[in-house]
């Protein structure tokens, strides 16, 4: 970088280096870190933890009186648990930002934002949600 007499903006060197070679450069780039060169070696699989299988996690739920064994993502909220795992989509999903209320549970006899709340967290407390409240 230098600066020319009398201005105070800086130069920069001009690339000799046209569109189509700047775009085949950046792909040549993305498919080398994509792909490994042949014989390369293959990482191995991380070591499982206890109650852990290929991502997932055992976890048991009571939900509306029922005991539940289920394999989870450990990220998976407890608001998509309801709703995609054990079908109960009477708790709706409103904003998923935990301001609207549409997805709030009981869990242990207080109000929980389900959006907000981790499956894994929740661990043996009881969980009621609206249909658990029409059965009773």
């Amino acid at each position: 970088m230098s600066q020319t007499a009398g201005t105070s903006q800086p130069t920069f060197p001009q690339l000799e280096l046209s569109r189509r070679e700047l775009i085949a450069g950046a792909v040549v780039t993305g498919v080398a870190t994509t792909f490994p060169l042949p014989g390369g070696e293959v990482l191995a699989d991380p070591p499982r933890q206890a109650g852990r299988e290929h991502g997932s996690l055992s976890v048991q739920l009571n939900v509306n009186g029922k005991r539940l064994d289920l394999k989870i993502d450990p990220r998976a909220t407890l608001l998509d648990t309801l709703r995609e795992t054990l079908g109960l989509t009477g708790t709706k999903k409103g904003c998923d930002h935990g301001h609207c209320g549409a997805c709030t549970v009981h869990i242990g006899g207080r109000r929980v934002l389900a959006c907000l709340t981790l499956t894994a967290a929740v661990g043996t407390e009881p969980i009621t949600t609206i249909e658990g409240l029409a059965d009773g």
